[in-house]
């Protein structure tokens, strides 16, 4: 396999994250690559309106945010390609990244690679994204004001989601597959306390009923005990069954925390367990979870990317001509 050593920073990952780092970095000539994955754009690129991204005042689509991003990153020099990154060996330096295209070798990393939504896996729930069904109640909350939803899931997070939804909902029921709550008790009883909200147990969502021009309309519901299979009528269905960070590449290599979050053990610094790798994004942040957060943290993994190449040189050495650099 061929490989290619004409970038100094490669960035993983193009949602928010990826896209700042990319800009900030482009910005001070370092010409970034940046390894787009299987979803260019990331998370939002499935999402429909986007309205609590700063500098939108009417909201913006959000494939249309990140293609806006993109364009920004590339104006300065910024390069793209479609390429998942499949192993990395940053044992060595430079650092060794394996795509499904190529291999390639940097001087210094920054993953921005995101966490992807779990999903129920439902062709049904996959056509009707962004047109009904959704993964982020902080998002997307705000389309469904009077509107009967339901969420599923039975941690804290689907707790959570259901809480702050019926801020904007007429009715929120959340379904489990168990007979038990999986949530903190404190999360169990400040749900259980709210009017608008109701419980599903022992069910599953198995069909959702609806069509992109009109959205969500019904959800077929089977009981599993009984089998007993039920139409209920809905506007909106929020999946809240956790999320997955996209680093299984990184695996043993770096410090990742027990749900496979990337840990920044430096305190105010994006740089991780090992020199010149950088995290940034939903790779590393399991509680916002927001464009505008990621967005934050890839300007910040971007600066302390930049001052780590300049404090080790290695922007010096690498503008030197060939063989010259053992006068560094």
């Amino acid at each position: 396999m061929e490989r290619i050593t004409d970038f100094k920073v490669i960035v993983v990952g193009s949602g928010p994250a990826g896209c700042t780092a990319a800009i900030y970095l482009s910005r001070a000539n370092l010409t970034p690559l940046v390894l787009e994955g299987l979803q260019p754009g990331g998370q939002l690129t499935i999402t429909t309106e986007v309205e609590n991204y700063p500098g939108f005042p009417e909201g913006i689509l959000g494939p249309k945010l990140m293609d806006v991003m993109r364009q920004q990153a590339e104006r300065f020099g910024s390069r793209f390609r479609m390429e998942e990154v499949v192993s990395v060996d940053l044992r060595r330096h430079p650092f060794i990244l394996t795509t499904d295209q190529h291999e390639y070798e940097c001087y210094a990393l920054i993953i921005a690679a995101g966490a992807s939504a779990m999903q129920l896996g439902l062709p049904s729930e996959k056509e009707l994204q962004g047109f009904g069904v959704s993964y982020c109640a902080t998002c997307d909350g705000f389309f469904f004001k009077e509107k009967e939803i339901v969420v599923v899931g039975g941690g804290d997070s689907a707790m959570e989601e259901s809480t702050f939804l019926t801020k904007f909902a007429k009715k929120v029921t959340v379904i489990h597959r168990r007979s038990e709550l999986r949530a903190s008790k404190i999360m169990q009883e400040r749900a259980q306390k709210n009017p608008k909200i109701s419980f599903l147990l022992d069910s599953a969502v198995e069909e959702v009923v609806g069509t992109k021009d009109g959205g969500v309309s019904a959800l077929k519901i089977r009981n599993l005990k009984t089998n007993q299979l039920t139409e209920m009528k809905a506007q909106g269905l929020f999946v809240a069954i956790g999320h997955t960070p996209n680093t299984k590449p990184y695996m043993g290599q770096l410090e990742l925390d027990e749900r496979g979050y990337i840990v920044l053990p430096h305190p105010h610094s994006t740089m991780t367990n090992i020199q010149g790798v950088f995290a940034c994004g939903d790779a590393v942040d399991h509680i916002y979870r927001q464009a505008v957060t990621a967005a934050g943290s890839g300007c910040m993994a971007a600066l302390d990317c930049e001052r780590w190449l300049t404090h080790e040189r290695i922007t010096e050495r690498w503008d030197l001509p060939t063989g010259e650099e053992e006068r560094v």
